[in-house]
């Protein structure tokens, strides 16, 4: 069995400061929404304005999030377009299903 002569040499690449703020940033930004659903929890009684913050809330986390770590912040606005009516529809059908589902068992039990 031959043995290996190389030595192997890791070079490590200087700190990316811009990057490093820019992640700080989105965490923080990401932070600040979490903190105000977190605050609307505790603040508006249950119901469907607090559903709605919610989902309006989680909504625009998800859409920055895939802005910013699918780098689709650049893209084309067609293509951007092309994912977000498409995820509305499917959050619309799952809402007028859990209301469907809903109305169909209070009418059977």
């Amino acid at each position: 069995m031959a043995q290996l002569d190389e030595a192997t040499t890791v070079k490590v690449q200087p700190k990316d400061q811009k990057k490093i703020n820019q992640l700080w940033r989105i965490a923080g930004i990401l932070a600040i929404v979490t903190a105000i659903e977190f605050a609307f929890a505790y603040i508006l009684p249950r119901g469907p304005l607090l559903y709605f913050t919610f989902i309006a809330l989680t909504l625009v986390k998800a859409f920055y999030i895939v802005a910013e770590f699918m780098h689709l912040k650049g893209e084309v606005k067609t293509l951007i377009w092309s994912i977000v009516i498409p995820t509305i529809f499917v959050v619309w059908l799952v809402i007028a299903l859990l209301a469907e589902g809903s109305s169909i068992f209070e009418l059977k039990f």
